[in-house]
């Protein structure tokens, strides 16, 4: 399978995550995440992430993104991208998700994130926040 996720950083230099639904037949339900998911069939990453902020932020023609780092598994290969964005969340009205909101490192470090992305939110602040 393949994935697709963005990280959002403000100028605080908080990230943004999405909480998932409280779903039992979704992975990681209730969970904070970034957002993002799946790529579709014949679907690049990066029109993945377009279409993935359409749908869930209500996003239009993201651009300016950049690849941070892509992370395989035995079943899951995730392109994660970043970009500098102070996102008015109070705008937002999410078409997934519970709620959305800004988060410091440290705050993260105390959470329990989704398909394991407190890896990658920690390696994320080490490559490009904290270089």
């Amino acid at each position: 399978m393949f994935g697709a996720g963005i990280i959002f950083i403000n100028s605080n230099n908080q990230i943004l995550l999405l909480l998932r639904d409280d779903l039992p037949n979704i992975p990681f339900p209730n969970q904070w995440d970034i957002p993002g998911g799946k790529i579709e069939e014949n679907e690049t990453p990066q029109a993945a992430i377009r279409r993935e902020m359409k749908e869930e932020l209500g996003l239009d023609n993201l651009s300016d993104f950049k690849l941070f780092k892509i992370y395989k598994s035995e079943n899951l290969t995730d392109f994660i991208f970043w970009k500098h964005f102070d996102l008015n969340i109070d705008q937002i009205i999410l078409n997934e998700g519970q709620k959305i909101q800004y988060f410091s490192l440290d705050e993260t470090r105390k959470m329990k994130l989704a398909f394991n992305y407190n890896q990658v939110i920690e390696d994320f602040f080490k490559e490009i926040v904290n270089k």
